[in-house]
C-alpha cells in the first residue's frame, strides 16, 4: 500500500480538478454576458455541452481506454482539463465570436472532465486498499471539497481583486490539473488494473440483470444529489426571502459541506457499517430532507434540511460504484464508465423534473421540489431488490 499512497493522492486531485471544471465558470455566467454581450440562453448553453460532452466520454471510453492505458488517459485527461481552462482565458477575446471560443474551451476542458470521471475510480478501486468502500468514498470526497474550495477561494479573489481580473485566477486553477498531469505520469500504478478490464464485455454487462439495477440507483442517486444542488441558491433566495449572496453560501455551499462530510465520516468508519443498509438508511434520510424543505415556512428549519440532504446524498454515488464493483468483478472499466454514464443522467433528470414540475405550478420550487422525493424512494426499492437477489444467490 506504501507504494500507492501518492498514486491515491493523485486520484483525489483528479476529482478536485474535476469541481474545478464543473464548478467555477458557472461562477463568471454573468461577467460573460456583460464581457461579451452573450444572451442567457447562449450561457445556460454552456452548462448543456459541459455535461453533454461528458456524457459522450463516459460512452466512448469504454472503447479506448483499455486499449491505450490508464497512463496515457489519465495524463491525456489532465492536459485536456488544464488546456481547456486556459483556452477560456484567451480565446473569447482574440475570437471573433466570444461564444466560439468559450465553447471550444468548455469542450476541451469537458473531453478531460469525463475522463477522469471514468478513470479515477477504477484506479483507486484496483490500489491496495484494506477497504475498498472506505477509499472510494475518500475519493468521492474531495469533488466535495473541491467545490466549496472553488466556491470560497474564487470569492474572496473577486473580493479582493475584482472579478474583472478573472482570467488571473482561471490560469491559477489551470496549473492544478497540470502538476497532477505531471504526477500520474510518475506515480506507480496498480498491475491489477489490467485485471480490471472488462472481462464481460459491454453485451455481457448489459445482459445482465443485477446491473441494470445498479444503473437505476445511480440514475435516482444523482437525480437526489442535483434536483437539490442545481437548485439549493434559487430556491434560498426565491422560496426562503434570502438575499443572492447568503443564499450561495448557505444553500450550496452548505449542501456541498455536508455531502463532504458524509464521504469523510464513511471513509474513516466504513469497515464498521454495512454499506447497502448505510444507502438505504440514506436514501429515508434525503426523503425527510426534501419533504423538511419543501414543507418547512420556516427559513432556518428549511436550511437544516439542505444540511441534511447533503449529509444523505454524499453516500449515494460512491457507494453504489463500490457495490456494484464487488457484485459484478469482471465489469471493468466498462462498468465504471456505464454507471457514470447513468450518474450522469441523474443529475440532469433530477434539477429537470424539479424545474419542469415548478413551472407547472407557477414557479413554485417547493412543489418542485417535493416531487423530488420520488427519486430516493425508488433507491430504497432497488436496492432491497439487490438485497433480495444476493440472499438467493447466496
Amino acid at each position: 500500500m506504501k507504494n500507492f499512497k501518492m498514486t491515491i493522492y493523485a486520484s483525489f486531485i483528479g476529482f478536485i480538478t474535476q469541481a474545478i471544471i464543473n464548478n467555477f465558470a458557472p461562477l463568471l455566467f454573468l461577467t460573460f454576458t456583460k464581457t461579451y454581450n452573450l444572451s442567457l440562453t447562449e450561457i445556460t448553453f454552456l452548462t448543456t455541452l459541459n455535461f453533454a460532452t461528458q456524457l459522450i466520454v463516459d460512452l466512448l471510453a469504454i472503447g479506448f481506454v483499455d486499449k491505450i492505458g490508464y497512463r496515457v488517459s489519465t495524463v491525456l485527461a489532465h492536459f485536456l482539463a488544464t488546456l481547456g481552462l486556459i483556452l477560456m482565458a484567451i480565446l473569447p477575446a482574440t475570437l471573433k465570436s466570444p461564444l466560439t471560443g468559450l465553447l471550444i474551451a468548455v469542450i476541451t476542458y469537458a473531453i478531460g472532465g469525463g475522463l477522469l470521471e471514468v478513470l479515477m475510480s477504477p484506479i483507486v478501486e484496483a490500489c491496495p486498499t484494506k477497504n475498498k468502500e472506505k477509499a472510494m468514498s475518500m475519493l468521492h470526497s474531495f469533488y466535495c471539497w473541491g467545490q466549496v474550495g472553488v466556491i470560497l477561494i474564487s470569492t474572496l479573489f473577486f473580493s479582493l481583486f475584482g472579478i474583472d481580473k478573472w482570467k488571473i485566477l482561471m490560469f491559477f486553477w489551470a496549473v492544478i490539473p497540470f502538476l497532477n498531469m505531471i504526477l500520474f505520469s510518475k506515480v506507480p500504478l496498480p498491475g491489477s488494473l489490467a485485471e480490471t478490464e472488462t472481462k464481460l464485455g459491454l453485451w455481457g454487462i448489459l445482459k445482465n440483470r443485477i446491473f441494470w439495477l445498479f444503473a437505476l440507483i445511480m440514475i435516482c442517486g444523482g437525480a437526489s444529489e442535483h434536483a437539490l444542488a442545481q437548485w439549493a441558491s434559487s430556491f434560498s433566495e426565491s422560496a426562503l426571502g434570502i438575499t443572492k449572496t447568503v443564499g450561495d453560501i448557505t444553500g450550496p455551499m452548505l449542501f456541498g459541506i455536508t455531502m463532504g462530510i458524509t464521504r469523510i465520516f464513511y471513509g474513516k468508519k466504513g469497515e464498521k457499517i454495512e454499506l447497502s443498509k448505510f444507502i438505504i438508511f440514506s436514501a429515508l434520510l434525503s426523503m425527510i430532507s426534501f419533504l423538511i424543505i419543501a414543507l418547512s415556512p420556516i427559513p432556518l428549519v428549511a436550511l437544516i434540511g439542505f444540511a441534511i440532504s447533503g449529509f444523505a446524498v454524499g453516500i449515494f454515488w460512491p457507494g453504489t460504484l463500490s457495490l456494484a464493483a464487488k457484485e459484478m468483478k469482471t465489469g471493468g472499466t466498462a462498468l465504471f464508465a456505464l454507471l457514470a454514464l447513468a450518474g450522469d443522467l441523474g443529475c440532469s433528470l433530477g434539477p429537470t423534473v424539479v424545474g419542469i414540475v415548478a413551472g407547472k405550478f407557477d414557479n413554485n420550487l417547493r412543489i418542485g421540489i417535493l416531487w423530488a422525493v420520488i427519486f430516493p424512494l425508488i433507491m430504497i426499492i432497488a436496492l432491497m431488490t439487490v438485497k433480495i437477489r444476493g440472499r438467493k444467490n447466496a
